[in-house]
């Protein structure tokens, strides 16, 4: 492989880290407040797909954009009204179950509304403009993804450590019931920690659909899983370990395509998931728990 292959091939693996790290961040919240793994964040994330081309089917795109963030966020918050809100006392594998069940019913309803077929994503000029650098090509997407999710997630940190939300946000990560009793409106911090996730997964969307340019009702599961892969690794409950973990996973699956073995790509991912787990459960930047006496 050649310096430039090599680099072109970098290029388009970052970009994709940074759309697998925006979601990958959404998985990371909610656990970290919740410890719930919101099985259904991949779903919705594929649910921005469409909202985008049926917005531009009628808005021109920079009004679709904030349309779809908008309608995202409005999915991800009433999904969390609806289907865990009522279960938060109840034992934790139920919330999980009722999250797996939210999944296949995006999955199912997506399919009964749009069909099964793949619908084209619609093209948003500006992102789509090649550039050029000697020998390598990149257009202005592969080049933006990066930039806009280290932008994010700096933005993200200040919230979440220099505001009165992240403050409580922080609290009720690390004990729900003393938040409460602490005057934290706990629900409310919840919802936001849905919003955030569901508007960063909007984001993620309009980068990885763009340069794939295709979507289908099942066209969120393996991105959702490889995200959730990439906050394991981070350290499931840390920001910046969903981030690293998106950029690896990104850049080590396009590099397996890169050098003829994307067979194996995605079963790359789920090997490293195993590694992971048998040589650091807590993953890169995870705390290790502590039993309270």
């Amino acid at each position: 492989m050649s310096l430039t292959t090599f680099a072109q091939h970098l290029l388009t693996g970052i970009s994709l880290g940074g759309a697998y790290a925006l979601i990958a961040i959404g998985y990371t919240m909610v656990y970290g407040i919740l410890r719930l793994i919101n099985f259904a964040h991949g779903d919705i994330f594929m649910m921005a797909g469409y909202f985008m081309i049926f917005s531009m089917a009628s808005f021109p795109w920079f009004i679709s954009i904030p349309v779809v963030l908008a309608g995202t966020v409005l999915l991800g918050v009433v999904i969390e009204k609806a289907a865990y809100k009522p279960l938060r006392h109840s034992p934790r594998m139920s919330i999980m179950i009722s999250a797996i069940g939210v999944s296949y019913l995006l999955q199912n309803l997506s399919t009964y509304l749009f069909t099964a077929l793949p619908k084209s994503y619609p093209e948003i000029p500006f992102l789509k403009v090649i550039l050029q650098f000697g020998d390598i090509s990149a257009s202005l997407v592969t080049l933006i993804t990066p930039v806009l999710t280290v932008v994010l997630v700096f933005l993200l940190m200040q919230l979440i450590n220099h505001t009165k939300i992240g403050m409580a946000m922080r609290a009720v990560s690390k004990d729900t019931e003393t938040a409460r009793l602490m005057g934290i409106k706990v629900d409310n911090t919840i919802s936001m920690t849905f919003v955030i996730g569901s508007l960063l997964a909007a984001v993620g969307s309009i980068l990885y659909f763009t340069d794939r340019m295709t979507v289908y009702p099942f066209s969120g599961s393996l991105p959702g899983l490889k995200c959730f892969v990439a906050a394991v690794l981070g350290g499931i409950g840390s920001i910046p370990g969903a981030v690293v973990g998106g950029f690896v996973i990104g850049i080590c699956e396009t590099m397996l395509v890169a050098m003829g073995y994307s067979t194996y790509s995605d079963a790359f991912t789920f090997l490293l998931l195993i590694v992971i787990l048998l040589v650091r459960p807590t993953g890169l930047f995870g705390e290790k728990a502590t039993d309270k006496v």
